[in-house]
């Protein structure tokens, strides 16, 4: 049995409730932009994160209205979310505002 599974397993058993915190550290932290090799969470794709009981809904950006990894990103990460125990996933793509990156990612980015 892996350790996931046992995870889930006694999230399931002592009803222990999915945060926005666990959210971050064990989903968008994790998950790497597959184009530009930095997590989500740094990049500041993630705008909000909304947990009622056992359902998430997430509203995200890309970096462009055009990037070829939308649909895979947005798969891989309603995934992740449900292995961490949510019965339910929304994800809403947005482009307001527009994805801009910060002066430190900018200096991370090399540009």
């Amino acid at each position: 049995m892996t350790k996931e599974t046992i995870s889930k397993k006694t999230t399931e058993k002592t009803g222990t409730k999915l945060t926005k915190e666990q959210l971050i550290e064990d989903v968008f932290k994790k998950y790497t932009d597959p184009e530009l090799g930095i997590d989500v969470w740094t990049l500041g794709l993630i705008y909000k994160i909304e947990i009622k009981k056992e359902e998430v809904y997430i509203q995200l950006t890309f970096t462009s209205p055009l990037c070829p990894y939308g649909p895979q990103m947005v798969e891989e990460l309603r995934q992740m979310i449900l292995q961490k125990g949510a019965k339910d996933v929304k994800i809403e793509i947005t482009f307001e505002p527009a994805w801009k990156p910060s002066d430190e990612l900018r200096e991370m980015m090399g540009v």
